[in-house]
Order: structure tokens, then C-alpha cells, then sequence
């Protein structure tokens, strides 16, 4: 969807909700299956919208009203719903409790890591995860045979160093589980996703 479309339907569903010109009863917002990634949603008052199956990948809804809308089977991987009202229940990609195991590529290997279970964890509305504590189990080829090193720098900052055995603690963790790009150690859950990054 256009911009220009897009706002005029956001001017529309504001009368909607104001009740405030003839012919409101028909002007609410209806934004199923609509795409909507990327979309520029900063602060939209979108109480009671109609967003069933929307595509909101990567959509901009920092300060967005979602009082009541319908998100039902809509794709909010990666949006930004950082200050949103009413964020419908998103649940995370990681186990929101308990130790596992997660993955994380840095160059061209990957690390196998054991989140402890009182580790900080996250995950916004994508698969990609952050926790604040890690220990290092292995680290390996991106075919998963054994690589022969025993330490690798993070892709993001070279002093930070991921060596087999020792557990990596971020102290800053930012615990706003929608920053996706945030401090802390990121990872997946799927080894698989770890190679496709």
C-alpha cells in the first residue's frame, strides 16, 4: 500500500473514531491482508482498526494506538512497537524461562551457547533473540563439523570474545524486549537460523 492510500484510510479512521463528519460510520479502518511493511505507523491512532492478516514486517508503530485493533494472523515480525499502547500479546521466539541451548554466527562460524535459566532473555517479534549471560559450549563450522579454534570475535565488536568454556555476561542488558537491536548477546534458537543470518 501507498503512502498517500495509507494516510488517507489513517484520516478517514480518525473521523471514524471522532464521529465528527456525515458519512463517519463507514470511514473505520479496514487494513486486512493489507502490506504494511515498513510502513511509517509512528504515533497512528489505530483503536479498533481492522488489521486482521496484515503484513506489518519492519512497520514503524513507535507510540501507536492499538487499543482493540484486529491483529489476529497480522506479521509483526521485527516491527518497532517500542511505546505502543495496548500491544497485543507477542509471544517470545526463546523459552521465557528455564536453561537452553541457543545459537549465534559470528564470520563465517557458529557458536554453540548454554543460556542459563536465570539468564535475561528476550525476543521481540521476530525469531532473533537477546539474553544477557551465555556460556561458550562450542564453536563450529557453518556445516556444523567441529571447528578448530577456540575463540571468535563478535561480528558487532571485535573486542568482544566468545571462547569455549567461559561465560560472557553483558551488563547494560536492555531489558525493552521490543529494541530488538539492543544490547546484549544475540542469538537464535534454531541453529539453522544462526547459518541463514
Amino acid at each position: 500500500m501507498d503512502k498517500e492510500a495509507l494516510d488517507r484510510i489513517l484520516e478517514n479512521h480518525k473521523h471514524w473514531i471522532l464521529e465528527d463528519i456525515e458519512g463517519w460510520e463507514n470511514m473505520r479502518a479496514d487494513l486486512r491482508v493489507a502490506d504494511l511493511r515498513v510502513a511509517d505507523l509512528r504515533v497512528a491512532d489505530l483503536y479498533r482498526a481492522d488489521l486482521c492478516g496484515a503484513d506489518l514486517r519492519g512497520a514503524d508503530l513507535r507510540e501507536a494506538n492499538l487499543r482493540e485493533a484486529n491483529l489476529r494472523g497480522a506479521d509483526l515480525r521485527e516491527a518497532d512497537l517500542r511505546g505502543a499502547e495496548n500491544i497485543p500479546f507477542v509471544p517470545m521466539a526463546c523459552p521465557d524461562s528455564g536453561a537452553f541451548t541457543g545459537w549465534k554466527k559470528a564470520g563465517r562460524y557458529i557458536i554453540k551457547l548454554y543460556i542459563p535459566d536465570n539468564a535475561k532473555r528476550s525476543s521481540a517479534t521476530g525469531r532473533k533473540c537477546r539474553c544477557n549471560k551465555a556460556t561458550v559450549v562450542a564453536i563450529e563450522n557453518l556445516d556444523g563439523t567441529k571447528a578448530y579454534i577456540d575463540s571468535v570475535a563478535s561480528n558487532r565488536d571485535c573486542n568482544f570474545i566468545y571462547k569455549v568454556g567461559k561465560t560472557n555476561i553483558v551488563n547494560d542488558f536492555n531489558e525493552n524486549r521490543f529494541n530488538e537491536c539492543s544490547t546484549g548477546i544475540h542469538f537464535f534458537v534454531n541453529r539453522q537460523e544462526a547459518v541463514d543470518y
